[in-house]
C-alpha cells in the first residue's frame, strides 16, 4: 500500500527528479508531482510525493525540517482535498451581465 506526502516550502528551482533523488534515500517514490499555477505555470513550492508506508514514514522523520536547497522542508501526510463550495464556474447577474443588458424592453 502507498501513502502521499505534502512537500511544502520548497525552492521555486527544484524539479521533480531532485525531489525524486532526495526521497528514493528512504524507499520507492512511486510518484512525484510538483504544482504549478495554472495562469502563469510557475512553480507554487509544493508538491506531493507518493511512496510505500514505510518509506513514506521514514522520508517523513528524516525530512521534516531538514534544509533543501536553501528552504526548510515542511512535509506532511497528504489529506484529502476537501470540496469547495459554490460548486463550478460561472455565476451571473451584476453589472455587465449581457443577457441582462441586451433585453431592453
Amino acid at each position: 500500500m502507498s501513502s502521499k506526502l505534502y512537500v511544502g516550502n520548497l525552492p521555486f528551482t527544484a524539479q521533480e527528479d531532485d525531489i525524486r533523488d532526495l526521497f528514493s534515500a528512504y524507499g520507492e517514490v512511486l510518484s512525484v508531482a510538483l504544482i504549478s499555477d495554472r495562469e502563469t505555470g510557475r512553480p507554487r513550492g509544493f508538491g506531493f510525493v507518493e511512496m510505500n508506508e514505510a518509506g513514506a514514514r521514514s522520508a517523513q522523520e528524516a525530512l521534516d525540517g531538514k534544509d533543501f536547497q536553501g528552504r526548510s522542508l515542511r512535509i506532511n501526510e497528504a489529506q484529502e482535498r476537501s470540496p469547495r463550495p459554490g460548486g463550478g464556474g460561472g455565476g451571473g447577474g451584476g453589472y455587465g451581465d449581457r443577457n441582462r443588458q441586451s433585453k431592453r424592453w
